[in-house]
């Protein structure tokens, strides 16, 4: 399945069961990412509630990159059989850290929730990609 791509998003896909998208740091971007993520989840029959929690983190991680990362951004998101792991890249050498937002902080909570919903999350050791996995089990 190749997504459908917003104007200037370069998608790629190695298999069905991955997808990999570039775009520029725009905030239009992020919704643009959680309708392809969508459609690449429901292409894979991953339960809904899963899918919904992938996105969500789909949508804080990309969010994340627009305002922090420098450059082009990416987004890839690979079905793994009992999980789906989510990575958003950028040349922002600072990785991303959890932080402790005030109450009426309008924003600063996306890897609080990011942490909240994923079995694992983490940053790559150059810093320039966030990453988070969600899995499930099988009844």
């Amino acid at each position: 399945m190749t997504p459908i791509a917003p104007p200037s998003a370069d998608v790629r896909t190695h298999d069905e069961r991955a997808f990999e998208v570039a775009f520029p740091p725009d905030t239009v971007r992020v919704a643009h990412m959680r309708r392809i993520t969508r459609a690449f989840l429901r292409h894979q029959h991953i339960d809904e509630a899963v899918a919904e929690d992938a996105v969500l983190a789909v949508s804080e991680l990309v969010s994340n990159g627009v305002q922090h990362g420098f450059g082009e951004l990416g987004l890839r998101v690979r079905y793994l059989g009992h999980s789906v792991r989510v990575e958003v890249r950028d040349s922002n050498p600072a990785p991303a850290a959890l932080r402790v937002a005030s109450p009426d902080a309008e924003s600063g909570r996306g890897l609080f929730l990011v942490s909240a919903l994923a079995h694992d999350w983490g940053v790559s050791d150059n810093g320039s990609t966030t990453w988070c996995e969600l899995r499930w089990t099988t009844c």
